[in-house]
């Protein structure tokens, strides 16, 4: 059976050489498959809004109202959880989710998963909470600092709970980034492992003999496979939406600091 981890490693397509950087080093620098299918995705969101949005209709057609249902679910999500002040930050969160929903799909399609690199999930997840800073400090200045003192505690377990809750607040990055990984890493694992299944006892079962009785193992794990590729498509998409779920909640914790903390 194949390596299952195989399929996630990152080959060089173009090579541009080595160069110093002050702090990282010797560094490589090239064009990889992780490259190509991020500029894939990127392209597929862009060319897929622009033809959304191209001939707007009052009576949408298919792919505009493909379009707009999903513009209007982020939409609706922001103004929801954050409030009044969800539509300043909706096309931030609006790209997040695009972007991840189309690498996890074209995950399923290509022998890439951009997702399944922890790299590239904790950008994500940095860039939400750096944003989550600017915000917090923007709008309320050192009171951001309110977010890690909850009202109603008791004074002899605040410094306990104020650690707890600045911990809580470091590791959410670390939850972003983990999340969509661990989710997308398993998924395509076991649809490779019982793939290697399908193909391992299909050729056993072609020898003839006793080999025959791999031919049930082969159709129950051919099985496996639709049932897990049909449960990838809806993880692929379920990835995109918590993403967003989790960063308008976070967004709302510092927009809405002074009212509800």
């Amino acid at each position: 059976m194949a390596d299952p981890i195989h399929q996630f490693q990152i080959e060089k397509l173009v090579d541009f050489g080595t160069v110093n950087l002050p702090v990282f080093g010797r560094t490589e620098l090239a064009f990889t498959n992780s490259h190509l299918a991020m500029t894939i995705a990127f392209v597929a969101v862009v060319a897929f809004m622009s033809l959304v949005t191209a001939k707007m209709q009052v009576v949408p057609g298919r792919l505009q109202a493909a379009g707009e249902t999903l513009f209007g679910m982020i939409d609706n999500l922001a103004e929801s959880i954050i409030g009044h002040d969800g539509r300043k930050y909706f096309p931030f969160v609006f790209t997040l989710f695009m972007f991840i929903l189309a690498m996890n799909v074209l995950g399923l399609l290509l022998t890439f998963t951009v997702t399944s690199q922890l790299a590239i999930t904790a950008t994500f997840g940095i860039m939400t909470i750096l944003l989550v800073l600017a915000v917090g400090f923007a709008k309320n200045g050192l009171g951001f600092f309110k977010l890690f003192v909850p009202s109603g505690v008791p004074w002899v377990l605040l410094p306990v709970i104020v650690v707890i809750e600045f911990v809580s607040f470091l590791l959410r990055p670390v939850t972003l980034a983990l999340r969509l990984f661990g989710n997308m890493l398993g998924g395509h694992v076991a649809l490779k492992v019982f793939a290697g299944f399908v193909v391992a006892l299909g050729a056993l079962a072609t020898g003839g003999g006793l080999g025959v009785l791999g031919i049930p193992g082969a159709a129950l794990s051919l099985s496996m496979v639709v049932a897990l590729t049909a449960l990838e498509c809806l993880v692929a998409f379920l990835q995109a939406f918590v993403f967003a779920v989790l960063t308008c909640i976070y967004l709302n914790d510092v927009v809405n600091l002074g009212h509800g903390h």
